[in-house]
């Protein structure tokens, strides 16, 4: 692939994904434009060179042009692109672990995406630390496939773990810490009483920690108007 090659990201109004006119998976609480990028970055990586996508977003009327970087970042077309990367002993393995993944997660095929998942996830962490940026793209993936595969507990830790860690490398009012609160709470929701509430405190610290009080205030009652039903 070179970066002559263009996408086609169609995202509807109420949230389709379409990439090259093929409909993508997109887990419930994830913004489209995120799925696009795991999605893209498989290419970018694959090839060392940057992907050019061509985004139509229905949901803001807007239209734009971006290129997907292989270390998983986004920047203008216009931005002089990063030459190949140098080569990596396993390189090839990780990323046809996460394309194999990635394709499972879309089928559902959990059995085999998420050890997949775990076993990239674990090699990042150990190469590149567990707050490295591809380590936290890799933990991203995990949540998504616990969230889908109905495991909320898990899904819940792990994006409040990477709610607090994209909070730390970023700092405050970035859009990868805001859907990742977001997604924590969305999965806690989803989890029955016993497992609920052991989870709510870290749940909540984490949203005062990551947002003024008041930007999570919405956020917050619903949580807590769920723990008075629980406790009836």
């Amino acid at each position: 692939m070179n970066t002559s090659t263009r996408y086609q990201v169609h995202i509807s109004r109420n949230g389709l994904l379409h990439i090259d006119s093929e409909p993508q998976v997109v887990p419930d609480g994830i913004d489209p434009s995120q799925v696009v990028i795991q999605a893209l970055h498989i290419e970018a990586a694959g090839s060392g060179l940057p992907v050019l996508v061509q985004v139509q977003d229905d949901r803001s009327d807007s239209q734009f042009d971006m290129q997907v970087m292989p270390d998983g970042t986004t920047q203008a077309p216009d931005t002089k692109p990063a030459g190949r990367l140098p080569a990596v002993g396993h390189r090839s393995t990780l990323f046809d672990l996460l394309a194999a993944g990635q394709a499972a997660g879309r089928t559902h095929d959990f059995a085999t995406a998420i050890p997949a998942a775990d076993e990239i996830l674990q090699q990042l962490t150990a190469e590149q630390g567990e707050t490295a940026a591809p380590t936290l793209e890799a933990a991203q993936f995990r949540a998504d496939l616990a969230y889908l595969s109905g495991d909320y507990a898990f899904a819940t830790a792990s994006w409040t773990w990477l709610a607090l860690a994209w909070f730390d490398r970023l700092g405050p009012g970035k859009r990868r810490t805001q859907l990742a609160a977001q997604n924590a709470a969305q999965a806690w929701m989803q989890l029955p009483p016993n497992e609920a509430v052991p989870l709510v405190t870290d749940l909540v610290n984490m949203l005062l920690e990551v947002a003024a009080p008041e930007r999570t205030e919405t956020m917050r009652s619903q949580l807590e108007a769920r723990l008075r039903d629980v406790g009836k």
